[in-house]
């Protein structure tokens, strides 16, 4: 099943600074069919102002990444982590016990993130954070993953997390057309950045995202040039954790 959830369908946050949409639903905000999928419990499209942000706040048991599209963005955290983010970055933090963090926009033009927030598999241990740069280039025509709780994902390079799912991203140009095939038990989550896109028979237009249950392999076809972001969800099997 490949369920649309259209960009002007998703709940919102709005503040002077802060403009969110929210691809499920949290607490009393959002559309009451956006339930979470599996791990899968947040995905905000959020665009920070100019000089404004996530003051210092507290998090405990979530994995979040955050992928940034435009702009650039200053995490800090009690940690002693500092990094300014730019487009095309990728940060995953494990909040494990407890963590404190910032997340500021510092730049003189807003900045534009995915904020996903996943269920860890096991809750507590200590926290971490971690960063790298996904360029234009490395995903021109194909997926690479960003963060990932499956051990051999995080020895070819992506981040590590403690959930049982992993992030994705690729540019897809206009006119290509691709076969995506799905760990079991098929199931993920969907985001076409910029443009317009098929996945299976669900036409998304920019921002659109379709959350995909029980199905092996679905069709893809950009209809313009675009970003593509997707969730997986795994099941896990002899894994080696202590990542």
């Amino acid at each position: 099943m490949i369920e649309h959830r259209p960009f002007l369908s998703l709940g919102a946050i709005r503040r002077d600074w802060l403009d969110a949409r929210l691809h499920f639903r949290v607490g009393e905000t959002g559309h009451a069919g956006h339930a979470p999928l599996g791990p899968l419990h947040v995905w905000n499209d959020d665009e920070f102002a100019p000089h404004s942000g996530f003051g210092l706040h507290a998090h405990r048991d979530v994995e979040i990444v955050t992928w940034v599209r435009s702009g650039a963005i200053t995490h800090e955290d009690d940690a002693g982590n500092r990094a300014r983010l730019v487009a095309d970055s990728v940060q995953a933090m494990s909040a494990g016990t407890a963590i404190h963090h910032a997340e500021r926009n510092e730049e003189n033009s807003p900045a534009r993130l995915f904020q996903i927030w996943l269920r860890p598999r096991t809750p507590g241990g200590t926290p971490r954070w971690a960063t790298r740069v996904c360029s234009r280039e490395l995903r021109e025509g194909r997926f690479i993953t960003l963060a990932s709780g499956d051990p051999d994902d995080v020895a070819a390079g992506a981040l590590p997390i403690n959930a049982d799912a992993r992030v994705r991203v690729a540019t897809l140009r206009e006119g290509t057309r691709m076969q995506y095939t799905l760990p079991m038990p098929g199931s993920a989550y969907l985001v076409a950045d910029q443009g317009r896109l098929d996945v299976g028979h669900v036409c998304l237009s920019a921002r659109d995202g379709v959350a995909i249950r029980d199905e092996a392999q679905f069709a893809m076809t950009a209809r313009d040039d675009t970003g593509v972001v997707i969730v997986e969800l795994l099941t896990r099997s002899d894994w080696a954790y202590g990542l």
